[in-house]
């Protein structure tokens, strides 16, 4: 009969508290609670309620109940026309928002629904635009210091990142916005565009995108350089990404395409439930525990207005017998 030991390569842990970053199928015994306990790592989408405007190639912000989601269009693979549309959710259903000063589509997005961030990306040429919304009205911000499409944001409004993105070829460059105008970063160690990212501008995590073929190469960035953090298991471009670089989600992508959810916890990734629509080039935001995903191109392939919510993906349980 296999044993634990046989099945994870390592014995059952005896510790004082529970591990803060645990593995799936990992089990440790809680000296404190005299408890067996083991970590499941399981989570589930649910749909939400559809967006207006089916759309892919669109940016996100925000959380599962207060979000936002702009840009994009219905076209794949052109990105054009692009759409100025911003619209909101409230965890139930979709309200127009106001419009994006520059229409456009693969764009990077970031922030909040009343604080988000717009930058980069397609209008029939590549864009340096930056416009920053308060709830109700987008206005002008700093240019990006290098015009591109398909970058990846994360971050807030006054203290955000664009990563990546595509200028003639895929790009390895990062730029940091203040609030006020982009300044250059460290640079990526595998150049990508159309990944997915989590974080803040000082711990940020990127993830997959497309590099000729698609990677699966996480990397980690601490506000000067990038290093090396645990692979997906399953490489990809045009997937979102949601949370923090020691608690990230990713969900969607090319191959397929994708329904795969993976979690992070800042060494490796799990795979975490299926998106009930798998889709690509889809707006990601809110958290690894509460996700949304909103939009995209799914299998057929054809724009979606789909909108999905996920809960789940930290849960440690007691076992015990019967």
């Amino acid at each position: 009969m296999a044993t634990y030991t046989n099945i994870q390569g390592q014995n059952i842990l005896i510790v004082s508290s529970d591990p803060a970053n645990p593995t799936e199928g990992q089990m440790w015994y809680n000296t404190t609670s005299n408890s067996l306990k083991g970590y499941a790592g399981v989570g589930a989408w649910a749909t939400g309620g559809n967006m207006a405007t089916a759309r892919g190639y669109l940016a996100g912000a925000g959380t599962q109940t207060v979000a936002a989601a702009f840009g994009g269009s219905t076209d794949l693979p052109s990105g054009l026309p692009a759409l100025a549309n911003t619209e909101e959710y409230n965890g139930t259903a979709w309200t127009a928002g106001g419009n994006l000063g520059t229409a456009r589509s693969l764009l990077a997005g970031a922030g909040t629904q009343t604080a988000a961030l717009a930058a980069g990306g397609w209008v029939g040429a590549d864009s340096n635009a930056t416009e920053e919304y308060n709830g109700t009205s987008w206005t002008a911000g700093g240019n990006l210091g290098t015009a591109r499409q398909s970058p990846t944001g994360t971050g807030t409004q006054t203290t955000g990142l664009a990563i990546g993105g595509y200028i003639a070829s895929t790009s390895a460059l990062t730029e940091e916005y203040d609030g006020t105008s982009w300044t250059a970063g460290g640079n990526l160690t595998t150049a990508r565009n159309q990944s997915g990212a989590a974080g803040t501008q000082t711990t940020a995590a990127v993830f997959g995108g497309s590099n000729t073929p698609l990677t699966n190469a996480t990397e980690e960035y601490d506000g000067t350089s990038w290093t090396a953090g645990g692979n997906l298991n399953t490489g990809r471009g045009g997937l979102a990404g949601a949370g923090l670089q020691t608690s990230a989600l990713a969900f969607g992508g090319d191959a397929g395409p994708q329904k795969q959810t993976e979690s992070y916890n800042g060494t490796s990734w799990i795979t975490n439930g299926n998106l009930i629509t798998g889709r690509r080039e889809l707006a990601g935001a809110g958290t690894q525990a509460s996700g949304l995903a909103s939009g995209g191109f799914d299998s057929t392939p054809a724009v979606t207005a789909a909108t999905e919510e996920f809960t789940g993906g930290n849960v440690t349980i007691t076992l015990t017998t019967s």
